[in-house]
């Protein structure tokens, strides 16, 4: 069977390649994604391997890179996400050269543009303090505008207030000294504080808060400063005052005491940073020319040194010959992918011109092979539903090509509203449309990113949803006439409208005894027994799906047997586990088909429906060998002989238990163990062979492992006793989870039903004049209730019940599920892994 039943057929090789041309043959093997290397030198070191150098090197790229990378997204320069999603090729060694190069100059010029325009801001951000300090200091020295003398007893009356000359005896007529400068805005109170602290209170302090933010020079971030003027009498306080600004960062500036000469600095500086503004400007333009020139090929650079890093990294793996003119590696590659392997072995010889060639040796091993299953974009969410659970066995049936059926399938039985399917089919078809357009554009939202992985999944659980909506006849909780209603109610139209006692009897004449063409007939929407109704078909669809899907299951276990040549478990697993399964459920559900045929209610062949037995009476009747007495003039069975066929089921299906219990274990003990040394050399005698077909070798190796290690007998029974008791148990208890899918049909059709009653509802039968405006309001509401609700909550609900279903009910019948996943060296998920890393 091809890759789409089963995994991939596997190949443990062994690959010895020339070192010259390890590079490009890897790297060939990176873009194909089909060969899973070895470690052949997991007891070295890791700075002991071969290659530790390139690494280093692609190490110190990737340092440049992300140097430069930082550096665009600190300047906010665009960068362009590329057109198409072919990633360049990995490097030859003449481009790693000449990236190399490259990125140290780019690097170079990054570094000096960044370090001059430091200096340059360092130089604009103490300008723009001297200048604050100077406009600041000349309003404290011209606070008072009373003062008309200069000199010492102007600054003094500027500084101390009438009420303090007063109250003093004598004012010292000294010469004040002062220092201006600023210091940063959250260190003020405490720069205060300790002025005062030093200087006794005979420091007097000065202060107003820049009210525009200025910039860091090497971080570019705000920064809020306030300018002070510190005035005090006396060399020693100087020196005090001094010390203090300097271990508050507070930076000093000469300002004059002189207006005039206040002034002319104003000037000055002024002009100077009007320069050094012009400088900055080209400055930044240059760099920003630079950066935008860079981020044309940054993504190239980078994908192309992850690049060159892997297949470094996967050379390591190679061990050497020893005369160290070879590389040895060994891999596990795809039967169908060998011809590729040994074709690019050959191209990657030829291409560095080397005289001997690099060939592909096939390996001989009892190795359990990785599990590979070829997807493409559609198939891809349905397997990794599958992988979810566990990983298939090698060369196990894999579920998932079933699962693209039967998922969206049940999913639609729980969530059947054709007007809630069109939402999701229009949102996942959004999806499918534009999915090279978003699948470019990295989201770091997870639930978005899991519903665009999930989009082929979601278009048909969409598409499956309209169909059992029409099915059901529910659209948005409402019936949808089409073909014209079978049933003719004698009452006027308002009257059915307005009145909810309307009970249907297809007895009855209202009955036109033809069924409505598709799905169920509208006119149960405003019957008051359709609950009843809908609770009967619904719970006996459920168990009819149930028990279908189940001996689906076991049936798939048939094809896993003859595969891998256990032809034995047929008879002493499979049609045992089948005769259960039929003789007891699958009867029951004949019955279901029986009454649904048999007790119409004008079929001739029935006196009357209410003379129709219950099934499940019947079928717990059955089990236990019981009799309920049936309503007068009504038969307890269906057809004559029914109570000795229902025994006999019975009978034959508990002789299957022990079949199951003990047939598997006793063929083990007494007929394969006798017959181990013979198959033992059978399969010696294989091993020897130059060319084996690879059935006969997987069937071989099965073999073998199987004997490997012998179980004790108590053991296998246990074992077997384990999984019979799990079946024959799960039979009954399967079959009964079937019933959520019953379930949570009805509850999505009733919360349906009363959003529509309780709210939009509001909005119809308004007869005001603000009924628009009303209805306006009551649709958005119920808009949104349905979307949150019934669409979003009530899809997960039925999502992850039908998720149950699959891994417990239905797997459970075949799958093991004990293999390992097949990991290649594909530089797709390299680079998939370090955008998850960077993000």
């Amino acid at each position: 069977m091809g890759s789409m039943f089963r995994s991939e057929e596997m190949a443990l090789c062994q690959l010895f390649i020339q070192p010259e041309a390890a590079y490009a043959s890897v790297a060939t093997m990176g873009e194909a994604g089909v060969v899973q290397f070895r470690d052949l030198n997991s007891e070295m070191n890791v700075f002991q391997r071969k290659f530790v150098s390139e690494v280093r090197r692609c190490d110190e790229l990737e340092r440049k890179l992300r140097y430069i990378q930082a550096e665009v997204h600190k300047d906010h320069v665009h960068v362009p996400v590329p057109e198409s999603s072919v990633f360049p090729f990995a490097p030859n060694p003449r481009e790693i050269i000449n990236l190399e190069s490259q990125l140290e100059r780019t690097e170079s010029e990054i570094l000096e543009l960044s370090h001059n325009a430091v200096n340059l801001k360092s130089n604009y951000l103490e300008l723009t303090e001297l200048r604050h300090v100077l406009e600041k200091t000349h309003a404290f020295f011209e606070e008072q505008d009373g003062a008309s003398a200069s000199g010492t007893d102007s600054l003094t009356k500027a500084l101390i207030s009438d009420e303090a000359l007063n109250s003093q005896s004598q004012v010292t007529r000294g010469r004040l000294g002062f220092v201006a400068g600023v210091v940063p805005r959250e260190r003020v109170p405490g720069f205060e504080r300790m002025l005062w602290r030093i200087s006794r209170g005979n420091v007097f302090l000065r202060r107003a808060e820049l009210e525009d933010s200025l910039e860091d020079p090497s971080t570019g971030n705000e920064i809020f400063k306030t300018v002070f003027v510190a005035f005090f009498q006396g060399e020693q306080l100087k020196s005090r005052v001094k010390k203090v600004c300097s271990g508050f960062h507070a930076s000093f500036y000469n300002c004059p005491s002189a207006h005039s000469e206040r002034q002319e600095m104003l000037k000055g500086v002024k002009t100077r940073l009007e320069d050094l503004n012009m400088v900055l400007n080209q400055t930044r333009d240059h760099r920003q020319r630079v950066l935008t020139t860079v981020t044309k090929d940054l993504h190239n650079w980078g994908v192309m040194v992850r690049k060159m890093k892997a297949i470094y990294h996967t050379l390591n793996l190679f061990n050497m010959d020893v005369t160290k003119k070879c590389l040895i590696g060994e891999c596990w590659i795809p039967i169908k992918d060998l011809a590729f392997i040994r074709h690019t072995l050959a191209e990657g010889s030829k291409a560095v011109g080397s005289s001997i060639p690099s060939f592909l040796n096939i390996i001989d091993t009892n190795e359990n092979p990785p599990t590979f299953n070829r997807t493409n974009r559609f198939t891809q969410g349905f397997q990794n539903l599958v992988d979810s659970y566990s990983v298939s066995g090698y060369r196990e049936v894999n579920p998932a090509l079933y699962t693209i059926i039967t998922f969206p399938f049940l999913f639609g039985v729980m969530f059947g509203d054709a007007g809630h399917g069109i939402i999701l089919t229009v949102f996942s078809a959004y999806m499918v449309i534009y999915e090279q357009q978003l699948s470019k554009t990295k989201s770091s939202n997870e639930i978005w990113n899991i519903f665009f992985g999930g989009r082929y999944i979601i278009l048909l659980m969409g598409f499956f949803s309209i169909y059992t909506g029409i099915i059901y006849n529910d659209v948005f909780s409402k019936s949808i006439n089409l073909f014209g209603s079978s049933w003719s109610i004698n009452e006027s139209p308002n009257y059915i409208i307005g009145n909810k006692s309307i009970t249907l009897d297809p007895a009855t004449e209202d009955y036109s005894q033809k069924p409505y063409p598709l799905g169920l007939d509208p006119v149960w929407q405003i019957a008051v027994n359709k609950i009843i109704f809908l609770n009967s078909y619904k719970m006996k669809l459920s168990i009819i799906f149930g028990v279908v899907h189940m001996m689906f299951g076991v049936v798939l276990s048939v094809v896993n047997h003859v595969h891998f040549n256990k032809k034995i478990n047929i008879i002493l697993q499979f049609i045992p586990q089948m005769l259960f399964l039929v003789l007891l459920f699958l009867y029951m559900v004949s019955l279901m088909f029986m009454k649904w045929i048999w007790y119409g209610p004008k079929n001739p062949l029935k006196t009357s429906p209410r003379c129709a037995p219950s099934v499940l009476i019947m079928f717990i009747n059955m089990m236990l060998f019981k009799h309920t007495k049936p309503f007068d003039g009504c038969d307890e069975y269906m057809f004559e002989g029914q109570d000795r066929l229902q025994k006999i089921f019975v009978m034959i299906a508990m002789l299957c238990i022990p079949v199951m219990l003990f047939g598997k274990p006793l063929y083990i003990i007494l007929y394969e163990r006798r017959h181990k040394k013979h198959t033992s050399d059978s399969c010696g005698e294989l091993n020897g062979s130059i060319e084996l077909k690879e059935t006969e070798l997987s069937g071989m190796l099965n073999n073998v492992a199987g004997h490997e290690e012998e179980e004790p007998a108590s053991e296998i029974f246990i074992h077997q006793s384990i999984e019979t008791i799990e079946y024959v148990l799960s039979t009954v208890s399967h079959t009964a989870s079937y019933l959520r899918l019953w379930a949570l049909s009805l509850a999505h059709a009733q919360l349906s039903e009363v959003l529509w009653n309780m709210v939009l509802r509001l909005g119809l039968t308004s007869e005001t004049h603000w009924g628009a405006i009303k209805l306006y309001i009551m649709f958005g509401v119920w808009s949104l209730f349905t979307l949150a609700i019934l669409v979003m909550m009530e899809g997960l609900s039925a999502f992850l019940h039908t998720l149950r279903l699959h891994w417990v009910e239905f797997m459970s019948k075949f799958y093991v599920g004990n293999g390992h996943a097949f990991q290649p060296f594909w530089f797709k998920h390299v680079l998939e892994n370090e955008e998850a890393v960077e993000d």
